[in-house]
């Protein structure tokens, strides 16, 4: 499923374009920043970015 940054009620200046997920091939059609093109083969998802995040830890 791409990334639909509809979805967000923000006023970031979104990037359109026709990139993959170097992760899972998915296509991103949108982004919040102009990539690098020297480093378009590490570009992932939103999902893919999140997997690779380390665990949140909870401070309550």
């Amino acid at each position: 499923m791409p990334y639909d940054p509809s979805s967000r009620s923000d006023d970031r200046q979104w990037v359109e374009g026709e990139w993959k997920c170097a992760e899972c091939g998915t296509a991103i059609t949108k982004l919040p920043f102009n990539p690098d093109p020297a480093r378009l083969d590490q570009l992932k998802c939103r999902d893919c970015h999140r997997k690779s995040l380390p665990p949140r830890r909870d401070f309550r």
